[in-house]
């Protein structure tokens, strides 16, 4: 058997229609799983890029937006993926953006792992949990406070939900995605000086590809993972080994 095959287990991935998601969403569908590709706006393209998918409109803004989708179908993987991020100084940040960052990226999290790991326990299945985390759920960044709270946040959750789960047949793990070419990193590839400062830091020398997170995705997921538990994955060109 191959042990980085999906094949016959069925995903969820949040935040599917885009960037990191769309990949991690192709990737579990390119190794073998049937995907749920769930979002706050339509999943279409992403659908129409695997060979057994379906979307789900779903908006985490409402942190217990999940809690019933797992009782529709059996769902052996959960990637916690959606998630939003609000730029200003620390001394400006305001409470709403403070509110809203955290109510998706860590209080929707954690509330989607509980509604996914009550129907597995309730099975006596398996299953697997991927969190996206981040490189600054170990570093501090600067002028996103709320993201870098929820994201040290969702670490330490990560090794919790392990702690319990482990023993009944559920991994909880976590990548840590460096720095990726996506929407949320727009602004800051815009940025000549931001741009130029955050390449000279990554020591492959360019920034991440969404494929880059897809793949690492995918072996968390799969059989080769069946004793990792409560680990974040780095995959960041070897930012943090600066």
């Amino acid at each position: 058997m191959n042990p980085f095959s999906l094949e016959g287990k069925t995903a969820l991935v949040t935040g599917a229609n885009t960037g990191i998601g769309q990949a991690i969403a192709v990737a579990l569908g390119r190794a073998g799983a049937a995907v749920i590709c769930a979002g706050r706006r339509s999943c279409a393209e992403t659908v129409s890029q695997i060979r057994t998918a379906k979307e789900l409109i779903l908006d985490l803004s409402d942190p217990m937006a999940a809690k019933d989708v797992f009782s529709a179908e059996p769902v052996d993987i959960l990637v916690n993926n959606a998630g939003i991020i609000r730029r200003a100084d620390a001394v400006d940040f305001t409470e709403a953006d403070w509110d809203a960052v955290m109510d998706v990226n860590l209080k929707a999290a954690f509330f989607t792992c509980q509604a996914f790991g009550k129907a597995v326990l309730d099975r006596g299945g398996s299953g697997k949990i991927v969190n996206i985390a981040s490189v600054l759920s170990f570093q501090g960044g600067i002028r996103v406070p709320s993201y870098t709270a929820a994201k040290h946040g969702l670490a330490g959750l990560t090794k919790l939900l392990a702690n319990e789960w482990a023993a009944k047949g559920i991994n909880v793990n976590a990548i840590a995605p460096g720095y990726i070419a996506t929407n949320n990193t727009e602004a800051l590839r815009n940025d000549p000086d931001r741009n130029q400062a955050i390449l000279d830091r990554i020591p492959a020398g360019r920034w991440g590809e969404p494929g880059d997170i897809g793949e690492a995705a995918v072996f968390l997921a799969s059989p080769a993972a069946k004793y990792i538990h409560g680990t974040i994955l780095n995959v960041d060109g070897g930012w943090l080994a600066r």
